[in-house]
């Protein structure tokens, strides 16, 4: 029996406009995210879901609430679907961080399997809650189509797992844009990733990363990696 996973990644909220670590905290989505929020739920409308998931924070639940109304489904909210604690990095500009927290942002860019929040989550803490909960989904709800509605950091973990390889390989799957869409399908107690951070509902006018000068810095580094698939 097949369960389909269907993850977005919450429009773009406050955090993401100002370059700013908001993991546990509760920004709002932008007026591009209501834009992005509406795109995606309107691509979504004539694909099939049966239940709708979202983690508990605000820029995910607003993200959700657009889905939920396009299909006529009442969001299930969770805790355990939520992004990254960065603990003391929380509400910090992503550029003070090198001088700030020189080691952990060494392990945030290059070695995200031993990296630990200054007072937040470990990133293996933060994949097992990830994974548990998600593995709770799935047994809930065995043979439907799911939408879950939640996080960069959260996706690209996660992705780890349903490739089966290590955090280490989070170097290797390139961040995915804001209400990214990305489908993998459990079977047979194995996931297949069928799309993986598809945006293209968006264009490069409502796109966040299209429009950020770190992206195309970022993306000429990333250039050359070996996937993990």
């Amino acid at each position: 029996m097949k369960t389909r996973l269907i993850f977005v990644r919450h429009a773009e909220a406050e955090g993401n406009l100002n370059r700013v670590f908001h993991g546990w905290t509760d920004s709002e989505i932008t007026e591009r995210g209501h834009i992005q929020a509406s795109r995606v739920a309107d691509r979504l409308k004539d694909t099939e879901i049966d239940i709708l998931y979202s983690s508990s924070l605000k820029r995910t639940l607003q993200t959700a609430e657009y889905i939920s109304k396009i299909k006529g489904l009442p969001i299930i909210r969770t805790d355990r679907l939520k992004e990254i604690n960065g603990g003391d990095w929380e509400g910090k500009r992503w550029d003070e961080l090198p001088s700030l927290w020189p080691h952990e942002h060494y392990t945030w860019e290059n070695k995200p399997h031993i990296h630990c929040m200054p007072n937040g989550e470990t990133m293996e803490q933060f994949q097992r809650r990830l994974v548990s909960e998600v593995m709770q989904i799935i047994n809930d709800n065995r043979g439907k189509k799911i939408c879950i509605v939640t996080h960069g950091t959260a996706i690209k973990s996660l992705m780890c797992h349903f490739l089966s390889v290590s955090l280490e390989e989070m170097l290797n799957i390139i961040w995915y844009d804001n209400t990214s869409i990305t489908i993998v399908d459990y079977e047979d107690e194995k996931f297949i990733v069928a799309i993986e951070g598809d945006a293209s509902h968006l264009g490069k006018e409502f796109s966040t990363l299209q429009n950020q000068e770190w992206w195309a810095e970022y993306k000429a580094r990333f250039e050359g990696r070996e996937s993990p698939k």
